[in-house]
């Protein structure tokens, strides 16, 4: 039994009239692919609803309370505002800067009256985990406590010394989404958290389908009060909807997770506890499968499951089935059955050329346009994330 070094997850999911993805503009997001313009998702939109679901088989669920990383320019503001109740005010923002600083990997470039004015936010969103925001106010609280300048150099030994020879030697100190999706790291401080989750825009595998929604909402009060406006709209205004059945795929480099989550060495993967590696595996397919990326929730409910997921694993370099849509598949016929038999035909000849030894499971609405060999490995989604978590932990033969 060997475990693989890489899993793919590709996915079919349609939607019907929805704004799923919006741009500057709040137009839907578009592609062209094959000469013809496509509706999109983002992978940024798709990472951020499967990091941020709250429900059944969910990533906080599995890592239980504080597992998580947190995303904002206020991270050290939250650190110091607990800290302000225990010593002077001004001591602790100039303390809590300079671990900043320091775990930052920030220079001292900006006026006085810049920085003052920025307070200690940073400039640019950043990504620290629980742990690693609670190791960081420990080592101020301590620094304050000792009465210590806020001298960068001292400053980085104690942080180094404090619990943890340093941050970097945390596996999951950054959080378990950041070890799937990564984050950017500026010190040899903190944690480093190359993203171990490769996540594509998710595509129309036909042409586009758009339309111009003109909407109102009416005045309950306006027949009574003012006569002359009479039982108009308070407000008229119009949006664009969408529809479309969407090619998702994902590709997990299984090194690089089993380092990310374990603190071990990217060369050493396989001698690394993957339990917790294969659980996170299991749980994306769940989220990538029953998990909508949707904006004007209250307006048009995008709530869709997916009709069609298979995952491989195998040892060969990772390939995306979009170019079985690079023609796009006639939207006057099912949907659903012609893009099944598009991805059914590309997998027979991506083998017939490649000769792929990568294992291969699917769950699937409908088994009609998948080959004999392959409807034979089609199961339902509970059956598929358990043979995946399977696979990361205990290997294929």
């Amino acid at each position: 039994m060997k475990t693989p070094r890489f899993v793919q997850i590709h996915f079919l999911t349609a939607y019907p009239a929805s704004l799923l993805n919006r741009d500057d503009a709040g137009f839907a997001k578009r592609m062209r692919f094959g000469g013809t313009v496509r509706t999109r998702i983002s992978s940024q939109c798709q990472k951020r609803h499967w990091r941020t679901f709250d429900g059944p088989n969910s990533l906080s669920e599995i890592g239980g309370e504080g597992s998580m990383s947190v995303r904002s320019r206020y991270i050290f503001e939250q650190i110091a505002r607990p800290l302000r109740e225990e010593f002077d005010h001004e001591a602790v923002d100039a303390m809590v800067q300079a671990v900043a600083d320091v775990t930052l990997g920030a220079s001292d470039k900006g006026s006085k009256a810049e920085k003052e004015k920025k307070g200690l936010r940073t400039s640019q969103l950043i990504v620290l985990g629980h742990a690693e925001i609670e190791h960081l106010r420990a080592t101020t609280r301590r620094l304050l406590q000792e009465g210590a300048n806020p001298d960068k150099k001292g400053i980085k030994g104690a942080i180094e010394k404090e619990g943890w020879e340093n941050l970097s030697a945390v596996g999951r100190g950054a959080g378990l989404d950041a070890a799937l999706f990564g984050r950017m790291k500026t010190s040899d401080v903190l944690a480093d958290c190359d993203a171990a989750v490769h996540v594509a825009h998710a595509f129309t595998v036909h042409g586009e389908h758009s339309e111009t929604d003109y909407f109102t909402a009416v005045d309950d009060l306006a027949r009574d009060i003012d006569e002359e406006v009479g039982a108009g709209a308070g407000h008229i205004n119009a949006a664009e909807l969408t529809s479309g059945l969407y090619y998702g795929y994902v590709a997990v480099d299984l090194p690089l997770l089993a380092a990310n989550l374990e603190g071990v060495d990217p060369h050493e993967w396989r001698d690394a506890d993957l339990e917790l590696a294969g659980q996170v595996m299991a749980s994306l397919v769940h989220l990538i499968a029953t998990v909508s990326p949707g904006a004007k929730l209250g307006a048009t409910a995008p709530y869709s499951l997916a009709d069609f997921v298979a995952v491989e694993a195998g040892d060969s370099q990772p390939c995306t089935w979009a170019n079985a849509f690079s023609w796009p598949v006639d939207g006057r016929a099912n949907l659903r059955e012609q893009a099944v038999a598009r991805l059914d035909d590309h997998l027979a000849r991506l083998d017939r050329m490649y000769q792929l030894e990568n294992e291969r499971r699917y769950a699937a609405m409908t088994d009609a346009s998948l080959g004999d060999a392959r409807a034979e490995l089609a199961e339902g989604l509970p059956g598929l994330a358990h043979w995946t978590r399977t696979v990361v932990t205990e290997g294929i033969a």
